[in-house]
C-alpha cells in the first residue's frame, strides 16, 4: 500500500462521517422549512387584513392556529406510518405535500380557502417533522445522539425565530403570498440532498394502523380549547359559547386519554410516556413552547402597534435572537451529553424568564439598541439552551425502533404549546383602545410568558444528571 494511500477503513469512517452530516442536514432542513411557516405568516398579518377586509385578528389568528392544531394532532399517526413504511419514504412524500400545499396557500382567494390549505400544509409538515427527527436518530450512535438531536431542535427553534425576518423581508419587498411560495425552492434542496443522503429504515414489528379516530377527537379538543381563547374577548368569558368550549375541550381531552389506554397505537402512547426523561422532556416542552410562541407573535404586535414599525423593521427586529438562538444550540448539545440535560436546561430557561421579563421594561419610544436587542438577545440564548435539549432529554432512553413514535409524540407536545401560546396571547392583548391600554396589556402578555417558562424549568428539576438508556415496554 502507497503511503499515500488511507487505510480502508478510515476512508469508510470518512465517508460515512459526510453523509452522516448531509443527512443531518437535510432532515434538519426538513424541519427547518416546516416549522418556518409556524411563524413566519406573523408579520403579515396587517397585509393580510388588508387583502382580507373585514376580518379581525382573532380571525386571522385561524390561519396561524389551524396549521398548529392539525400539526399537533396529525404528529403521531404519521410518525407511526413512518415508522411502518420507511421514514425516508414517508419523509420526501411529506415534502412534496408541503410543497403544493404552500402554492394553494399562495393562490387562495379568501380567508377560508387560506385556512383551509394552511391545514393541508399542517398536516404535510406533521408527516415531516416526526420522520425527520427518527432520521436523525437513526444515524448517529448514542453518544453523538444529544449533540445530533440539538442541532436538530435548534433549526426548528431557528426556523421559528426567522420567520419574522424572512416574512418580513418578503412582504416589504413583493408580497405577502411570497412567504408560501419561497417553500418552493427551499423543498427541492431538502428533497434532492434527502434522495442523496438518508437511509431509509423501518420499525420491523410495527403492526396495525394508528389512532386516527383518535387524531380527530385531538383536533376538537385543541379546535375548541382555542375557539375558547381566542373568542373570549369578543363573546365574553362568561357567555355561554365560549364556557361550552372549555368543557367540552376538556371533556373531549378525557375521552382521548381513555382511547389511548385503549388503542394498540394511540395517540398518546402510556409506555413512552412511562419512560421519566420522555414525559418530563416533553411535557417541558409543551410548556416552554407556549411561552415561546407567546412571545414570537407578541414581540411582532409590540413593535408594528406600539413602536410603528414596518413589517420589515419588526422582522428584522428578531434577527439578534435568532442568531443567539442557533450559536448557542450546538454547543449546548455537547455540554448536555457531558453534564446532562438538566445542568443545560435550567440556566437556559432562566435566561428566556429574564428577557423576556425585561421586555416589560420596554417604553413606548422606540430605542432597539438599548432598550429591545439585549432582552431579545438574552432569551434567544435561553432558547438555544432550553429547547434543544428539551427535546435531546424527551428520545434520550427511547430504544431505537420506537424512534419515530417517540419523536412525533414529543414533537406533538411542542406544537400544542405553541397552540396554547398563540392563543392565549390573542386572549391577553384583546382589543386595546389606547397606547397605554396596549402597553399594559403587552406587560401582562410577557409576565405571562416568563411565569409559564419558569414553570417548564421547575419540571425538568426531576432529570436524572446524567441518563442511562433503559428497556422500554413495549405498546400493548
Amino acid at each position: 500500500m502507497s503511503s499515500h494511500q488511507r487505510p480502508p477503513d478510515d476512508h469508510d469512517e470518512r465517508r460515512t462521517k459526510r453523509r452522516r452530516i448531509g443527512a443531518l442536514v437535510a432532515a434538519s432542513g426538513g424541519a427547518f422549512i416546516g416549522l418556518l411557516d409556524a411563524t413566519i405568516v406573523n408579520v403579515a398579518f396587517p397585509s393580510m387584513s388588508e387583502t382580507f377586509s373585514g376580518a379581525d385578528r382573532s380571525q386571522l389568528s385561524w390561519i396561524l392556529d389551524s396549521y398548529f392544531i392539525v400539526l399537533a394532532a396529525l404528529m403521531v399517526p404519521a410518525g407511526a406510518l413512518a415508522d411502518r413504511y420507511g421514514r425516508k419514504k414517508v419523509f420526501l412524500a411529506g415534502i412534496g405535500a408541503f410543497v403544493g400545499s404552500s402554492i394553494l396557500c399562495a393562490v387562495a382567494p379568501t380567508l377560508e380557502l387560506l385556512v383551509a390549505a394552511r391545514v393541508l400544509q399542517g398536516a404535510a409538515t406533521a408527516v415531516i417533522v416526526p420522520a425527520s427527527l427518527a432520521l436523525v436518530l437513526r444515524e448517529f450512535p448514542i453518544g453523538q445522539r444529544s449533540t445530533a438531536v440539538a442541532v436538530w431542535s435548534a433549526a426548528a427553534a431557528l426556523a421559528a425565530a426567522s420567520g419574522p425576518p424572512v416574512g418580513g423581508l418578503l412582504v416589504e419587498i413583493a408580497d405577502w403570498r411570497w412567504i408560501f411560495l419561497i417553500n418552493l425552492p427551499l423543498g427541492a434542496v431538502v428533497a434532492v440532498l434527502g434522495i442523496r443522503t438518508l437511509r431509509d429504515s423501518r420499525d420491523t414489528e410495527s403492526t396495525g394502523l394508528p389512532d386516527l379516530l383518535g387524531s380527530a377527537v385531538a383536533v376538537g379538543a385543541l379546535g375548541l380549547l382555542t375557539l375558547g381563547l381566542v373568542e373570549g374577548d369578543n363573546w365574553g368569558w362568561t357567555s355561554p359559547a365560549v364556557l361550552g368550549s372549555f368543557a367540552v375541550s376538556a371533556l373531549l381531552g378525557c375521552v382521548l386519554v381513555w382511547r389511548s389506554l385503549q388503542h394498540d397505537r394511540p395517540v398518546i402512547d402510556p409506555a413512552l410516556m412511562a419512560i421519566q426523561s420522555f414525559r418530563v422532556g416533553s411535557l417541558g416542552m409543551l410548556v416552554f413552547a407556549t411561552a415561546m410562541f407567546a412571545v414570537i407573535l407578541g414581540n411582532v404586535l409590540f413593535l408594528t402597534s406600539i413602536w410603528d414599525y414596518s413589517v420589515l423593521q419588526a422582522g428584522l427586529a428578531a434577527v439578534p435572537g435568532a442568531l443567539a438562538t442557533t450559536i448557542v444550540a450546538r454547543p449546548a448539545g455537547r455540554l448536555a451529553d457531558r453534564f446532562g440535560h438538566r445542568a443545560v436546561i435550567l440556566p437556559g430557561v432562566a435566561l428566556y424568564a429574564l428577557g423576556v421579563v425585561g421586555l416589560c421594561f420596554v417604553g413606548s419610544e422606540p430605542n432597539f439598541l438599548l432598550d429591545w436587542m439585549p432582552w431579545t438577545i438574552t432569551s434567544g440564548i435561553g432558547i438555544g439552551l432550553a429547547l434543544p435539549i428539551m427535546g435531546a432529554a424527551a428520545v434520550a432512553d427511547v430504544p431505537e425502533q420506537r424512534f419515530g413514535a417517540a419523536s412525533a409524540l414529543s414533537a406533538t407536545f411542542r406544537q400544542i404549546g405553541a397552540v396554547i401560546g398563540t392563543a392565549a396571547l390573542i386572549a391577553i392583548l384583546g382589543s386595546p383602545v389606547s397606547i397605554d391600554d396596549a402597553m399594559s396589556h403587552a406587560d401582562r402578555a410577557y409576565l405571562f410568558a416568563a411565569i409559564v417558562a419558569v414553570v417548564s424549568g421547575s419540571l425538568v428539576l426531576s432529570l436524572r444528571p446524567a441518563n442511562k438508556v433503559k428497556e422500554l415496554v413495549p405498546a400493548r
